[in-house]
């Protein structure tokens, strides 16, 4: 594989892990604050995790198997 499209790959995982960690973060926030289960930081927090896993996962599903093999 290219290095532009391994860079663009890793980035996008990296980019994803970010979404993840920042939805997990705001959730904590929003808890910690006196938030319930239904305040829009939590909602908002869980959709920036459950997005940013499913870009980790699809992006690895994508990556093809070292050897250029499919």
């Amino acid at each position: 594989m290219p290095p532009v499209q391994r860079a663009y790959r890793e980035s996008t995982r990296a980019v994803g892990a970010i979404i993840c960690v920042l939805g997990i973060a705001m959730v904590v926030v929003t808890l910690a604050r006196g938030g319930g289960p239904l305040a829009l930081g939590v909602v908002i927090g869980v959709a920036f995790a459950i997005l940013g896993a499913l870009r980790v996962v699809i992006a690895n599903r994508l990556t093809p198997p070292p050897g250029g093999k499919t």
